[in-house]
């Protein structure tokens, strides 16, 4: 039966609306349809072409659009809709919020059948842009090719990238020139990475047959102008590590904190390891109010440092403590909600499964 739908063209499909993790869905002949929400909007109308069939629903993707929604924005970014960093820049934020409003409200009422309140509005974000204080780029031996590149007919030799992972491929990734998530120095320190390491024949990671040297770039910022970089390696090469670590140092003096860490594992994860702090301070610092929170390389912190304040806000507020009260801050990260309603109860206490990561930097820096 799955034969019957595989690459079958849907004509002149209606996109309805949007679903859980920022799909759109649509209706055909009575089947639930869903689509990537970057490539399509509530109120296009699209062919579209059937690439998977699941029990009780198709997942496709638009191969012709006949009318585009009156909804629809312009998005700012060049690689919107072949990243996977943004799925909604087409979409006004007014409405995104409405979205992901309406999505709380149906998980907690439709599946997890919670009688609700009166909701309140989500609180909107001042920066719809470079609001962002962590991301985490990935290096691929072979970038991912546009299908506009595609389409030019060239022949196309393999080039190593930087950058995020291509919708829906693990093991394709995207190689950016810019990317409106996070302010500067991101950019040009992504691309002073990329840059030396290709002049220097540096070996970016080939996920697939676990070779490589070059694997993650991570960069961190926070509003008192602290920057870290954590570049994590495959393997060990002492010499290629030392020259880009210092080629950087050189082009970016202000940067507080450089970080690396070796990660021959078989997938991402480097939660588990040890970085090694090879110069500056062992953490940056991140303030709101009167308070101060030192974070590391392997912490814990909201990605939305202004939202991340408001939160914290509301969530003392709704905490209406008198001062006698006894808190407890689960999940506390770098303690941050402890902190805020320590002054207004008698006792707080905040748990985390390894505390150690977030008292610190659990290595000593290198040679200034």
């Amino acid at each position: 039966m799955a034969s019957n739908w595989k690459n079958k063209i849907l004509p002149e499909v209606k996109i309805l609306d949007v679903a859980a993790e920022g799909k759109c869905l649509a209706r055909f002949e009575e089947r639930v349809v869903f689509v990537p929400g970057q490539l399509v909007a509530p109120g296009d109308v699209v062919d579209l072409q059937v690439v998977r069939r699941r029990k009780n629903y198709l997942e496709a993707v638009p191969i012709r659009f006949h009318h585009y929604s009156p909804a629809r924005i312009a998005p700012v970014c060049p690689h919107f809709g072949q990243c996977g960093g943004c799925k909604w820049q087409h979409l006004p934020y007014a409405q995104q919020l409405q979205y992901k409003q309406q999505q709380v409200q149906d998980n907690l009422s439709r599946l997890a059948k919670i009688e609700l309140p009166e909701i309140s509005p989500i609180l909107p974000s001042e920066n719809l842009y470079f609001y962002r204080n962590k991301l985490e780029f990935t290096f691929s031996h072979q970038r991912w090719r546009t299908p506009e590149e595609l389409n030019t007919g060239e022949v196309w030799e393999n080039e190593p990238g930087l950058g995020f992972h291509v919708p829906g491929r693990f093991d394709k990734v995207l190689d950016l020139q810019t990317c409106h998530l996070q302010a500067e120095p991101s950019n040009a320190l992504r691309d002073a990475v990329r840059d030396y390491a290709r002049q220097k024949h540096l070996a970016f990671f080939d996920l697939r047959a676990q070779a490589g040297f070059l694997r993650n770039l991570v960069i961190r910022t926070a509003s008192t102008g602290d920057v870290m970089v954590l570049l994590i390696f495959f393997e060990e090469d002492e010499e290629a590590r030392v020259g880009l670590l210092e080629h950087l140092r050189a082009r970016f003096p202000l940067v507080s904190s450089w970080f690396y860490l070796i990660n021959s594992k078989k997938n991402d994860a480097y939660q588990d390891l040890v970085p090694v702090c090879y110069a500056g301070q062992g953490f940056i610092e991140e303030q709101m109010e009167d308070l101060r929170f030192r974070i590391g390389p392997l912490s814990f912190y909201q990605t939305n440092s202004a939202q991340a304040y408001r939160l914290y806000e509301v969530a003392r507020a709704f905490a209406a403590l008198e001062g006698q009260e006894v808190v407890y801050d689960l999940y506390t990260g770098t303690g941050t909600i402890a902190n805020f309603v320590a002054r207004q109860c008698q006792k707080v206490y905040w748990l985390r499964i390894c505390a150690r990561r977030h008292r610190g930097c659990p290595s000593q820096c290198g040679p200034e």
